[in-house]
């Protein structure tokens, strides 16, 4: 109870100094908040977690609010504070029925203002951040997207039509101000971003390129990726190849630099016909030794026809490199920080779904695909329904993930319906349904469906054998935004 009275205070206190600022300060607040319920089937295909070592539960309730204030002395000059209850079960942590624990959190706190007299914006803390994608319907970046981390970004408009956007970001410093020893740690991950967008009537084209210097002791093995499952997905298993292990293991230099470039491309000049196109390259640790780099490439090419009041056809095609057979050459995929890339709120990967848990948790580098989509449908008023099927099949090679399952052991590096191979699809179907109760108010349900087909010699009889039945969902509940 002294916690939640805690709570209660800290709240009040923010309502507070938001009534004594607003003589001197507008003061804005917007939020969202949503309850929900999954019943699963085979979540992960085998309803065990990636190592099957645990057992989902087939039905869980979820809750969640955030809470986003914008303390705003003039048009020029804001600050945004932003607290949340993050995705939390029914029953424990802060829902518990005795003794819960705190769980309110800050996820946003930045400053931003614009210089006297110029248009040049100033964005510095803790920020809402993406690399670009070409469009909405392709959720966010495959490299590092629909995240928030620590930075100090400048926007500087040149033109109507072009911009420039640049800035540093500190994704990691383990051991904070101060190292465990006298001797200097290389314990920081560090990325510096340029972004330049280029928009005229009917075509845009957003060139971009992110630079990281990757300290050897900044713990990317104790760091997860922001997945809710996959509680051996971290950072080292998307940056890192599989080769990290071999002796002698560990990197020759204190810090490595990764990089990666890419190009947004936008067509709207045909519309209702709208194309859109992304090109990735990426790479680092390429100056270690061999079996620690990593690099690869992704694209993805996609459509839509919004001519159509009632549905919005769309059509996505993508395709990564994957791993060859060796891992003493390092690894052929494109490394990732945090990965929310997903076509038309595709059920096989995490990207747009409205509700937490709701996916396949495919890895979208590392394979090949499509997406078919019938989106926006509505023949009631305030009543949605999408409708979208994936394809995708493995770029990988069967003896690399193997032989990575080994190193690693399964599932801690690769895991099975996440990470393909050449040899192995998976498939999927959801439809999804909104009803608008109110303006800020909706009633949603989201359900989903998927096959896939996995060999035994990579992943062993137990897990593959456990996929007999394919795996189902059902998602309903509420959300609220103010």
């Amino acid at each position: 109870m002294k916690r939640l009275g805690g709570l209660a205070l800290l709240v009040t206190l923010i309502l507070c100094s938001a009534g004594l600022a607003s003589a001197a300060t507008e003061v804005k607040m917007v939020g969202d908040a949503r309850v929900h319920a999954n019943a699963w089937s085979k979540l992960d295909y085998t309803g065990w977690n990636s190592n099957g070592t645990r057992t989902a539960d087939s039905f869980v309730i979820w809750e969640r609010f955030r809470l986003r204030t914008d303390f705003i002395a003039n048009e020029g000059l804001k600050f945004r504070f932003g607290i949340r209850l993050q995705n939390r079960v029914w029953g424990n942590d802060t829902l518990t029925v005795d003794n819960p624990t705190t769980a309110i959190d800050v996820y946003q706190a930045f400053l931003q203002f614009k210089w006297p007299g110029t248009n040049v914006e100033f964005s510095i803390g803790m920020q809402d951040f993406d690399l670009p994608i070409s469009s909405p319907m392709l959720a966010s970046s495959p490299v590092i997207g629909g995240t928030r981390l620590a930075a100090a970004a400048v926007t500087v408009p040149v033109c109507d039509a072009f911009k420039a956007i640049g800035g540093f970001a500190r994704l990691l410093d383990t051991n904070k101000d101060f190292d465990p020893s006298t001797t200097q740690k290389a314990d920081e991950f560090d990325a510096y971003f340029l972004v330049l967008p280029v928009t005229v009537q009917g075509f845009s084209a957003t060139p971009w390129g992110m630079l990281a210097v990757a300290g050897r002791d900044a713990g990317y093995t104790t760091i997860g990726t922001g997945s809710m499952r996959n509680s051996s997905e971290t950072l080292a298993t998307n940056l890192f190849s599989a080769g990290t292990l071999l002796a002698p293991s560990g990197f020759k230099n204190a810090q490595n630099v990764y990089f990666w470039v890419g190009t947004a491309l936008s067509l709207t000049a045909l519309d209702p016909f709208k194309f859109y196109a992304d090109v990735i390259y990426g790479e680092g640790n390429a100056s270690d030794r061999g079996k620690n780099r990593r690099g690869g490439l992704f694209f993805d090419v996609a459509a839509e026809y919004t001519g159509w009041d009632m549905l919005t056809p769309q059509l996505t095609f993508w395709y990564s490199t994957g791993e060859d057979s060796s891992m003493r050459n390092g690894s052929e995929r494109m490394p990732t920080v945090v990965q929310n890339w997903g076509p038309s709120t595709s059920f096989l990967f995490d990207c747009s779904q409205q509700f937490v848990n709701g996916h396949m948790a495919l890895n979208p580098t590392g394979s090949w695909g499509f997406a078919a989509s019938l989106n926006k449908i509505s023949f009631i008023q305030d009543l949605t329904h999408r409708l979208t099927f994936t394809y995708a099949r493995g770029t990988n090679s069967p003896r690399a993930l193997r032989q990575a399952n080994l190193l690693w052991g399964t599932g801690n590096y690769v895991q099975m319906g996440r990470d393909l191979t050449t040899d192995e699809y998976v498939m999927g179907i959801n439809f999804d349904n909104e009803y608008k109760i109110y303006e800020n108010l909706s009633a949603v349900v989201e359900t989903g469906w998927a096959h896939g087909q996995f060999q035994k010699s990579v992943w062993g009889r137990r897990f593959v054998n456990q996929t007999g039945t394919d795996p189902w969902k059902v998602a309903f509940g509420f959300t609220y935004k103010f």
